[in-house]
């Protein structure tokens, strides 16, 4: 067992349940987790680091894709190169017992059980440089391997403490009372919304390979689903990804929305997304209602 990475993940559970709290409760600080959900979670994790980083579903340039993964950074979803290697070994082997997290282990086992635990074959140095070879071939991911990630959290730390604090001071708030919403701001913009998006992105694991509808046959467990789709951004409608894994549109029929393509749209109007990778595979035209 990874003793360490468990006592850091119960831990900032616990930390972030202080913002249950009257004095560390603030409506700026639940805006800026739901903000910071969309920022670090979906430009962050559902862009930065699945659809352009592992899947390559559209080209950026080289200072916006190294934004997008450093907000991803910042949820502490593993290193870029780890955690694109660990996607792609799923991808290889999809419901299969060296998938890292089927739930054919276990829903548990899917959702967080399996990164408290090294198996064959996940070791680091064999992930990274099996999985994720391109990535390490850019030396930003390389510095970011070696324990840059780690400054890079602790700079957003501090960046939302001062970011509350000076607020509150130049709206004539006395020093103590500037430090307490300093505060507020970090558990709710950090380690509440870190939480968060941890969970949204275990249900995707978990949840999308066991309840569900179908709109494709693929040789995995993989689902749509409807609940998932939606708080995840459009990471939820699994089984489109899995039929099609390198198209950078995850939502395929009228009510998948697909909050990340439509960033990603959004990037491309804006001359900052090129080469978008999508749909290769159209939904079955026989088919009139998704399978379950």
């Amino acid at each position: 067992m990874k003793v360490r990475f468990v006592i850091a993940v119960a831990a900032f559970h616990f930390v972030a349940l202080l913002a249950l709290l009257p004095q560390l409760f603030s409506w700026t600080g639940v805006v800026v987790c739901l903000l910071g959900i969309y920022g670090f979670g979906t430009l962050g994790i559902n862009i930065g680091y699945h659809r352009l980083l592992t899947h390559r579903g559209f080209r950026s340039p080289q200072w916006l894709e190294h934004t997008l993964v450093t907000l991803g950074v910042c949820n502490l979803e593993e290193t870029p190169a780890f955690w694109v290697g660990m996607h792609r070994r799923h991808h290889q082997f999809s419901d299969e017992d060296a998938d890292p997290h089927s739930p054919g282990a276990g829903l548990l086992w899917a959702h967080m059980g399996w990164f408290c635990f090294e198996r064959p074959g996940e070791e680091r140095h064999v992930v990274t440089t099996r999985y994720a070879a391109d990535v390490l071939r850019d030396r930003f991911y390389v510095w970011l391997e070696r324990g840059g990630a780690y400054v890079v959290v602790l700079l957003s730390w501090v960046a939302f403490f001062v970011t509350g604090f000076g607020g509150a001071l130049l709206t004539g708030n006395p020093p103590g009372e500037a430090a307490g919403f300093g505060a507020s701001i970090v558990v709710w913009g950090v380690w509440v919304r870190t939480v968060a998006v941890w969970h949204i992105t275990w249900l995707v694991n978990s949840v999308t390979h066991r309840w569900g509808y179908r709109n494709f046959e693929t040789d995995d467990d993989s689902r749509n689903n409807l609940i998932i789709g939606i708080v995840s951004n459009g990471e939820g409608w699994h089984n489109n990804h899995h039929a099609d894994p390198r198209s950078a549109k995850h939502g395929r029929r009228w009510w998948e929305l697909d909050v990340a393509w439509l960033s990603i749209r959004l990037l491309a109007a804006l001359g900052l997304a090129t080469d978008i990778v999508r749909p290769s595979r159209d939904v079955p035209s026989n088919r009139s209602a998704p399978i379950e």
